[in-house]
């Protein structure tokens, strides 16, 4: 990672916390689980997209599945150009424009409205083999939580993908093995998605979640075919404080005044010159 990747997700943290804060509600943990991935793809030349005309044929598609982290989104959206400052300022508030999870009604660059979770992966099938169809160039890409994979959704897209070999369709599995109220090995009994997506006919790789330089080496490495991608990325939950890390009680739960201390003690928040609202 180099140092400006580090200050950028640093600031990113920041700035998911303090408008989390604002709002009043928040799935922290889950968005600074993801944010370095959502960063890379936007910010360090995977995903081709333009803030100015989101819509143009050929571009890329990018699905937030996971949406209960649609602060990482916002925030990494106000950094390319799609959102200002004071939109994102505005997060649940009267007449806000962006809520706590995307709706493409809300704002140009959100490609799917998701927060019910199970139904990214099948909006990606869709557009993908649209692209497919139309002979377009682009590629899809979906960001899924490896809780949500437990949906029945998702594998009968999963084997609609692969029977459309739908290779410009590329999946990446925020693995940070916790949910909701536990981990998902306590949930389900099962995390070897490995082969579980090579089963279903996904070629399969493996990368650190956090390292922003190895996700787009991995990223940009593809070599689209005929058979759709996913990409386990390796994440840790609530990466970035120590009281939230790996811990399952903060998947949505704001600090208490207490708890606030390390937070932004660790986010350099009081280095910044800013504060939170209470």
């Amino acid at each position: 990672m180099t140092a400006e990747d580090k200050q950028v997700l640093e600031e990113l943290r920041r700035e998911i916390y303090l408008t989390g804060m604002s709002g009043g509600m928040a799935h922290l943990a889950s968005c600074f689980s993801c944010v370095d991935i959502i960063y890379t793809l936007y910010c360090k030349g995977v995903l081709r997209h333009d803030p100015n005309d989101p819509s143009r044929p050929g571009l890329d598609h990018f699905i937030l599945s996971k949406g209960h982290g649609g602060l990482a989104l916002y925030t990494v959206l106000k950094r390319c150009g799609y959102l200002s400052a004071k939109q994102l300022e505005s997060y649940l508030q009267p007449g806000c424009q962006i809520g706590g999870e995307p709706n493409v009604r809300d704002l140009p660059g959100i490609e799917a409205s998701t927060g019910a979770l199970g139904h990214g992966l099948s909006v990606g099938v869709g557009k993908a083999l649209a692209q497919k169809i139309n002979s377009e160039n682009g590629r899809t890409f979906v960001l899924l939580g490896d809780g949500e994979i437990q949906e029945g959704s998702v594998w009968e897209a999963a084997m609609s993908a692969t029977a459309f070999s739908l290779g410009n369709l590329i999946a990446v599995l925020d693995f940070n093995r916790l949910q909701k109220s536990k981990t998902v090995r306590e949930m389900i009994r099962l995390e070897n998605w490995t082969e579980k997506w090579i089963a279903f006919g996904w070629h399969v790789s493996e990368v650190d979640g956090h390292d922003p330089d190895a996700i787009k080496d991995c990223l940009t490495s593809i070599i689209l075919d005929n058979q759709p991608q996913m990409v386990i990325a390796h994440t840790v939950k609530g990466k970035g404080v120590s009281l939230m890390e790996n811990n399952p009680i903060w998947h949505f739960k704001l600090p208490n005044r207490k708890e606030r201390r390390i937070f932004e003690q660790e986010l350099k928040i009081w280095e910044m010159g800013v504060q939170a609202d209470a």
